[in-house]
């Protein structure tokens, strides 16, 4: 599945960088807030957009349809292997993730 019909957000994601950041950094906040399943989404389209599965797979040393199935749409990839998506894809985007915790207002 893909983020739109057309697949014009997934081309975009592929030609800048900046929506590619913006999209990772969006997938992290989801996951912490409890959105897995829209994390996952949005991480599976990412790796389309950047690196592929096979690029995955070489990053992560997983097999890549273990990851194909990890981040479908009832996909429940572990802690570990979470952990190693979101680090191949930060290492292949030139970028670090923090985390920040706020007040609840």
């Amino acid at each position: 599945m893909e983020l739109t019909r057309d697949g014009a957000l997934l081309e975009r994601a592929r030609r800048d960088p900046a929506l590619s950041r913006a999209l990772l950094a969006e997938a992290g906040s989801l996951f912490l807030q409890g959105e897995a399943a829209t994390a996952r989404l949005i991480l599976r389209n990412l790796v389309d957009a950047t690196l592929g599965f096979e690029g995955l797979a070489v990053a992560t040393g997983k097999p890549r349809k273990s990851l194909n199935r990890m981040l479908s749409a009832r996909g429940n990839p572990s802690m570990d292997n979470l952990s190693s998506i979101f680090a191949a894809i930060t290492q292949s985007l030139d970028v670090t993730l923090q985390a920040r915790s706020f007040r609840a207002q």
